[in-house]
């Protein structure tokens, strides 16, 4: 339900404000005074495109925002997967600027404009008199049929296991193309494998060995420096370790004259030890260095095989080339075994359709009785309104076989074709071709009268569908609009007096002028103020007493 409208900077529009009611909501005015301008307003924040061209103020952005009760509409999941705040009192602003650029918000959360729109669709649904393409839809056909027939909770069980089925008959596709190309390629995996598994890789493996290859490449160089280094520690004349020793005689010898000495001495002693240690392995070191080619041609050897791999798989460690072995034992595995999990699936296939064979003949019954309702409710609205000739088939057929789904549909087994003719005699044939657009408007609203008796639907309005309608057909449109507001709000700009009055809120859109510019305004009518409209309605600008009187008795005062 929409609350409120309010409308900021946009073509006659310098701020406005619009509180709207549950029921049915009426908007009159002259032509020309802005009725259709609120509407594009309001077609905004349901994402349609916008131009700065029409701003009433080209150097302030325009801002417009709807404020709505969604309590009714089961809109939490779609709110939660788009990451939104659900809020019964939900707010959607749209805020554009002169230069073009727009933004979208939900409850303050920026969003894209495509959601925007989804949203909002959701929310408003706006009809007018040329508005047929949704009567023509066949999802919108088969929606209808679904609000009468009274099945959502079956329905919705139906596309959730749908959707399962499809998944998982794309997954049993992917996994055959899979075991055919591996089946294939059995020979070739199975020789890439086997190369791999021979060479016992190991992934610290290549780093080990080129170290190891560099320290032989230049033992010699390295044998050198260990000797020289030994040298220097322990073995020369004035070697490191001979000097610390006399060191530590001289600091002996002055201990027993300073405390702070003889810890100097202990920690001397110390390095003597440590430098003693650092000699020894120096020593090791030195011993166990030298030029080995044989282990230099094993090394080369063996670090061919894992570059020759690693070039061959396009890979740059062990590491990837052991992940790539890992790929290929898959893929042998699914060659060799592939089958045992196809033949599975396909088991789970054949049970998840003939579950949805039955859902799917539970729904298709539903709507068969469904129908026959449908068709007589329909056309006895029309007979009210005016129309007392047509006629309404609702045609049900079995979808096409179509591949793994054999004739199942996101909705079950049924194709659903509504067939119309506004006279006798004359065939039935789809809806666009045989009717007027008034005629489409009154089919509109006696179908939306009567989906909204059965399920929530989103706020309608109505851009003057009323047209080419008068006197007691009028009053009749009328009356069908006044019992489908009781089940959702209904918004309708009209020019018909008989419509009008069956408001419980109207509107009443004006031009205001000052001495340099026009604005668009609206006010809230209150009943003395209804009577003079609809009387003006009824008769022009100055309206007698008899017009007031007419009007009075269409209000029921």
């Amino acid at each position: 339900m929409l609350q409120k409208l309010a409308i900021s900077n946009y073509a006659l529009i310098d701020n406005l404000e619009i509180s709207f009611d549950k029921g049915l909501n009426i908007l009159t005015g002259e032509t020309g005074a802005g009725k259709s301008i609120i509407l594009g307003a309001l077609s905004l924040i349901l994402g349609q495109r916008a131009e700065s061209r029409y701003f009433f103020n080209q150097q302030k952005k325009c801002v417009i925002e709807g404020t709505f009760r969604i309590n009714d509409f089961h809109l939490k999941t779609f709110f939660e997967e788009n990451d939104l705040d659900h809020e019964a009192e939900t707010i959607l602003r749209r805020e554009i600027t002169a230069d073009g650029k727009s933004r979208s918000f939900v409850n303050d959360t920026p969003v894209n404009l495509t959601l925007l729109k989804q949203l909002g669709e959701k929310l408003i649904d706006i009809h007018s008199q040329h508005a047929t393409l949704e009567i023509n839809d066949p999802d919108f056909q088969l929606l209808v049929v679904d609000s009468v027939a009274g099945h959502g909770e079956l329905l919705n069980d139906y596309r959730t296991k749908f959707k399962a089925f499809k998944k998982n008959s794309a997954k049993l596709q992917q996994l055959v193309a899979d075991s055919d190309k591996a089946k294939a390629d059995l020979d070739y995996y199975q020789f890439q494998f086997d190369e791999l598994e021979k060479a016992k890789l190991d992934a610290a493996e290549q780093d080990k060995l080129e170290q190891e290859l560099y320290t032989l490449n230049n033992a010699e160089e390295i044998k050198r420096s260990l000797v020289a280094a030994s040298h220097l520690v322990q073995e020369g004349e004035t070697s490191a370790l001979l000097q610390l020793r006399e060191a530590m005689h001289h600091l002996s010898a002055l201990e027993k004259f300073n405390p702070e000495i003889a810890e100097l001495h202990e920690r001397l002693k110390s390095t003597v030890i440590e430098l003693k240690d650092i000699a020894a392995e120096v020593e090791t070191i030195e011993q166990r260095t030298h030029t080995d080619e044989a282990r230099i041609i094993e090394i080369n050897d063996r670090l061919n095989i894992i570059f020759t791999l690693q070039k061959k798989h396009r890979v740059s460690t062990n590491a990837e080339l052991l992940q790539r072995q890992d790929e290929l034992s898959a893929k042998i595995e699914q060659a060799v075994h592939g089958d045992e999990e196809i033949e599975k699936l396909q088991k789970q296939l054949a049970a998840e359709k003939a579950a949805l064979e039955e859902l799917a003949a539970q729904l298709s019954a539903n709507r068969s009785k469904a129908i026959p309702n449908i068709e007589k409710q329909v056309v006895e609205s029309l007979g009210e309104m005016g129309m007392a000739n047509s006629a309404l088939k609702v045609e049900q057929s079995p979808l096409p076989p179509k591949g793994v789904d054999a004739g199942l549909g996101a909705d079950g087994i049924d194709a659903i074709r509504f067939l119309f003719s506004a006279n006798k005699g004359h065939t039935l044939a789809e809806m666009s071709k045989v009717a007027s657009g008034g005629e489409l408007s009154r089919l509109m609203l006696a179908i939306k009268s009567l989906i909204a008796s059965h399920t929530a639907l989103p706020t309608i309005i109505f851009d003057e569908i009323d047209a080419g309608v008068s006197g007691e057909v009028a009053n009749k449109v009328g009356i069908i609009m006044e019992r489908l507001a009781q089940n959702l709000q209904v918004i309708t700009i009209t020019h018909l007096p008989q419509i009008a009055s069956k408001g419980q809120s109207h509107y009443f859109v004006y031009k205001d002028d000052d001495a340099a510019t026009t604005y668009t305004r609206i006010k809230q009518l209150t009943e003395p103020e209804r009577v003079v409209e609809i009387a003006k309605m009824l008769s022009g600008d100055k309206p007698g007493e008899s017009a007031l009187q007419n009007a009075r008795e269409l209000l029921s005062l």
